[in-house]
């Protein structure tokens, strides 16, 4: 941690982000336009590599409306075959820069039958069934308690405030459940049945280890989906990571919009 600290700061000098922000499949154009430093993964001591389609895999330092930021142009996924502390090391390095408040967007596909292709979602809670826990092992008391309290990971206020802007702006913001599954594979039609019996309103493969981890080093979270498809079953179409690509990016002016007026008031 401390060696990749410094080399963080070496190349950012004073500058202290207050916020952190990472960006899933297909909404990576938002960091695009950001003048700042641009830093590669692979680049960073103690950093992976990112390999899916869709994450180019860069931390960008720079202002946002304002508000100094850090933010992840692409993610790990626990698919990727990393150990899930690994998954979650960069949310520990933006606690140690400074990070008070995190922003985490993702690609998710719809368990809510009301749900459709080109919505968004802010997440009110979530499910973990990837079957791991990124805070087991030694406990680094330096960054949070050994039994964190999950009883609000994504803040409420910041949730409540995400849909009152939504209506402002005319954008549909749906407030549900995200499940977090450890993927490669999509889910079966079964599987998103029992999803859906457990109270699940979207699934995915990532968020719920950075968001838990986040909470953790107690930050202020605020999760916000773009549902690019229909899961299994809810609909005949069979599902690929290009159509969910391909929606994320049709959907992404009014995910911009929504992400500029949250971060200008936040």
């Amino acid at each position: 941690m401390k060696e990749t600290i410094e080399f963080i700061q070496k190349k950012i000098r004073d500058f202290k982000p207050e916020l952190g922000i990472i960006l899933g499949s297909g909404l990576g154009d938002f960091a695009d336009n950001i003048d700042g430093v641009r830093i590669k993964y692979q680049d960073i001591p103690g950093f992976e590599t990112s390999t899916v389609a869709g994450h180019k895999g860069q931390l960008v330092f720079g202002e946002v409306l304002g508000k100094k930021a850090v933010i992840m142009q692409g993610r790990y996924h626990f698919y990727e075959g990393y150990h899930i502390s690994r998954i979650v090391y960069p949310i520990k390095v933006m606690k140690k820069l400074g990070v008070k408040t995190l922003i985490i967007t993702n690609a998710a596909g719809s368990v809510n039958k009301s749900y459709k292709a080109g919505d968004l979602m802010v997440i009110s809670d979530h499910i973990n069934l990837m079957g791991v826990n990124p805070l087991v092992g030694e406990n680094d008391a330096t960054l949070g308690d050994r039994f964190p309290d999950m009883s609000e990971v994504y803040s409420h206020a910041l949730v409540d405030f995400v849909q009152k802007k939504g209506k402002e702006l005319g954008i549909t913001v749906r407030k549900g459940v995200y499940a977090a599954m450890s993927g490669p594979s999509y889910e079966t039609p079964a599987e998103i049945n029992m999803l859906r019996i457990m109270g699940a309103d979207a699934v995915g493969m990532s968020t719920v280890p950075e968001a838990l981890v986040a909470n953790y080093c107690s930050m202020r979270v605020l999760g916000i989906s773009c549902i690019t498809n229909s899961a299994a079953g809810v609909h005949p179409s069979r599902l690929s990571h290009a159509e969910v690509v391909e929606t994320a990016a049709k959907t992404k002016d009014s995910f911009m919009k929504l992400l500029m007026a949250v971060i200008e008031e936040i």
